[in-house]
Order: structure tokens, then sequence, then C-alpha cells
């Protein structure tokens, strides 16, 4: 009896491994146990994909991937933290920012990590995480918004660019230190980007801009994320002793 109870034991945890080797395979993504709590890590790399498919040989993140696999993160009892790995540059305004939105609407501890590039609508997806850290060597690119394809040359579409660019500001800003002035100030520089209006700000001056939270690495993130669970574990415990 108990030799086919470690038997099953050991065929579920298997099938746990394999079930976790796959997602990190479909998704980038990967759960780490540890003594001071579980962290799901989430990488959005590449464009952010929207409604349209990109081509094969693009590195995507896909929306549609990411939204359920948050969900269902936020509702998981096993899962204490989410640590979000950030290198992207840019896509689909409107995935971004729901992939954005529903990050800044968890109520489990979220720290994000911007390596190599947090650029265009990939700066409303670092700064959703409740703490944001950006490595020294990389960049973020503000800018206003754009739009491929056929584009009607009438008032109403530049009303409608001001319309989803505020809704850019307001995020970002809503979510970090930097004030709507100053970010829509960044946003139109010119004479810095060669083909485009707009600023590239490093890691050191993303921080002293109050985009980011904190300049550092992944050991930095991680510790961050652990002491935030830590905190909130030891909130919980006191809400119950009461």
């Amino acid at each position: 009896m108990n030799q086919t109870k470690a038997t099953a034991a050991s065929a579920e945890q298997k099938e746990n491994e394999k079930e976790e080797r796959q997602q990190m395979v479909d998704f980038g993504a990967a759960t780490v146990k540890s003594s001071r709590g579980t962290v799901y890590i989430l990488t959005i790399i590449g464009q952010i994909e929207g409604h349209q498919v990109l081509p094969e040989n693009t590195k995507a993140t896909k929306y549609e991937h990411v939204l359920p696999l948050l969900a269902s993160m936020e509702e998981a009892e096993d899962i204490d933290g989410i640590l979000i790995l950030l290198n992207t540059v840019g896509g689909d305004i409107e995935a971004g920012l729901a992939i954005a939105e529903l990050i800044a609407g968890m109520k489990k501890p979220t720290v994000s990590l911007v390596l190599g590039g947090g650029h265009s609508i990939g700066v409303p997806l670092a700064v959703s995480a409740r703490q944001s850290f950006i490595a020294p060597s990389a960049t973020m690119t503000i800018h206003p918004v754009r739009m491929n394809g056929l584009v009607l040359g009438v008032p109403q579409t530049l009303s409608y660019f001001d319309k989803m660019q505020e809704r850019i500001v307001r995020f970002v800003c809503d979510n970090s230190s930097i004030s709507p002035e100053r970010f829509r100030e960044l946003m139109m520089t010119t004479g810095e980007l060669m083909m485009d209006v707009g600023t590239v700000l490093d890691g050191e001056a993303a921080v002293e801009e109050g985009l980011i939270d904190h300049l550092g690495g992944l050991a930095e993130a991680i510790d961050c994320l652990y002491t935030m669970i830590e905190e909130e574990r030891s909130s919980r415990e006191e809400e119950g002793r009461e």
C-alpha cells in the first residue's frame, strides 16, 4: 500500500516537472520554490503581439497567453509573488496596456526588472509592478504614439492619437514617481533620436527621473520580492490573530 502511494507521488512529481519544463518552453516562464516562498517568473520579450499576428521570424510576447497566465497566478494558492523580466522593443499599445493594467491590479507582490531594454509600450509594463528595477546597462525609449498602415489625415485622427497618448501618460504617472509634465517633455524631445521624437534613458537616468524605483539586477529584484512576500505573510498573520 505504501509502495503504491510512493509510486503515485513520484509519478505526480514527474508530471509536474514535465509541465514546468513545457511552460518554460512555451511561455519563457518558470516557478521557483525556496524557503522564503514560491515565485513565478514571467518573461516579456521581443514585440508585444496584439490583434495582428506578427511574422514567424519575429520574437514576440502574445497577450492572449499572458493575460490568462497572470489571472491564474493571482488565484493560485501555491504562488506567493511574481517576478517580471522585461526586454521588449514595444509593440501593440492596447495589448501592452491590457497586460500592464492586469499586473497593476494584482494583490500578490510583483516586481519588474528591465534587462536590455524596455522601450515604447514597455515603459507602462515596467512601471506596472509594485516595485520596479532596471539594470545599469538597460535603456528605455519614451516617444509619442505611432501607427502603421493607412492613417486618415483628418482632425479626428489627431484627437484619437491624443486620447491614446493620454492613456499611456496617465498610467505611467499613476504607477511611478514621474510627473505628467516631465513625462510629456521627455516624450516630445527633439534632437536626441535620429529619425523620431522622444528620449532614451539609461538605467541611472530612468531612476533619477522617477520612472523606475531602483537601479539593480536580478539579486536585488528577487530579494525585494521575497521581502514583500514576507511582509504580506506577516500582515495576514496579524489580521488572523485579530
